[in-house]
């Protein structure tokens, strides 16, 4: 159990951590060969710039984030932020943050989610299990939106 919350421990910690390395050295990935990108957001209770680093796949010209949180209940600040305010930047270029509502493409963007990280279907399980569900968000560059 004790390696479980070191674990835990470390993936909330890294996630804050890796943002402010990934700004220094330009890249970062906490698991090679898995894309790591800096998302910024709009902090909705100060207003200055919130960055985190996540996991993302493209879809077309379409950015995908999941907003996962390893499975806890609640949503990250950063998707919450990017709802509030969905102008972000992702590697210093801009888009626009849309969740994703469609059940029909939920499905289709959760199988290429679990291609790309299969512990995304664990985390479903594990938000399932406190009555929520994972949110996909999409970043759309800001010359197509």
């Amino acid at each position: 159990m004790l390696a479980l919350e070191q674990s835990l421990a470390w993936q909330i910690l890294g996630w804050r951590l890796v943002p402010r390395v990934m700004r220094l050295t330009g890249r970062l990935t906490l698991r090679a060969p898995i894309p790591t990108g800096l998302l910024e957001t709009t902090d909705s209770r100060n207003g200055r710039p919130h960055r985190r680093a996540v996991l993302y796949f493209h879809d077309g010209e379409r950015v995908t984030v999941i907003p996962s949180k390893a499975g806890l209940p609640d949503d990250p600040y950063w998707y919450l932020n990017a709802l509030a305010s969905p102008d972000v930047l992702f590697g210093g270029q801009a888009f626009r943050a849309l969740s994703v509502e469609s059940e029909s493409e939920c499905r289709r963007l959760w199988a290429l989610a679990d291609q790309f990280y299969p512990p995304y279907a664990s985390y479903r399980a594990s938000k399932a299990r406190a009555g929520r569900t994972v949110p996909i968000l999409q970043l759309i560059p800001r010359c197509m939106a």
